[in-house]
């Protein structure tokens, strides 16, 4: 790999896939961005869990496949081609995902309540990573509006944010640690 810095990115722009240049601001990179970031936001999960946290059994082999699955999508955005040849995001993966959280969903009780980020640090942290999430969605639905993308890149973010949801909870039942329900204030 080349050097780190290129200094081509001093005045403002940087390329896409296809040496294309845009302004850093440019929707699209904001979405890149916000994959990007939902990728970091899975890695910090992954070192908590590393570090301490009671971690369900396949979550964390789980969570490693979804950030090269992350960067395969972000690697689509920067490709600005329809189809990107730079993506292996298929309906598989998003079948993959339901079936995860349908796993995992059966090992905890159902809902009863609205629930807040909270319990364990690991499940607080899977909170943080599903919001991330949710802001990359709703920047590539904004792109989606006024660029050919493929329906599967939404549809995966989508079902991302309710398996980290999911995993969250399943993370505070495996450290004994009751979910954060919410209880609407009197006043």
């Amino acid at each position: 790999m080349a050097k780190i810095y290129t200094r081509t990115g001093d005045s403002g722009e940087t390329s896409l896939l296809g040496n294309a240049r845009v302004l850093k601001n440019d929707l699209r990179i904001e979405v890149i961005g916000s994959v990007d970031e939902t990728n970091a936001a899975i890695g910090v999960v992954r070192a908590e869990l590393a570090r301490g946290s009671v971690s369900p059994e396949g979550v964390d082999a789980l969570l490693a496949e979804i950030q090269h699955e992350l960067f395969e999508l972000g690697a689509e955005l920067a490709s600005c081609e329809v189809n990107g040849k730079h993506s292996n995001i298929a309906d598989s993966d998003i079948t993959t995902l339901e079936l995860e959280i349908d796993r995992y969903e059966a090992i905890v009780e159902p809902l009863r309540a609205f629930i807040l980020p909270g319990g364990a640090m690991a499940a607080a942290q899977l909170h943080v990573a599903r919001c991330v999430c949710r802001h990359a969605e709703r920047r590539l639905v904004e792109l989606m509006a006024s660029n050919e993308l493929r329906g599967e890149l939404l549809r995966y973010l989508n079902r991302l944010s309710d398996l980290l949801f999911v995993l969250a909870r399943v993370v505070n039942k495996a450290n004994r640690l009751s979910d954060v329900e919410w209880h609407p204030t009197n006043r």
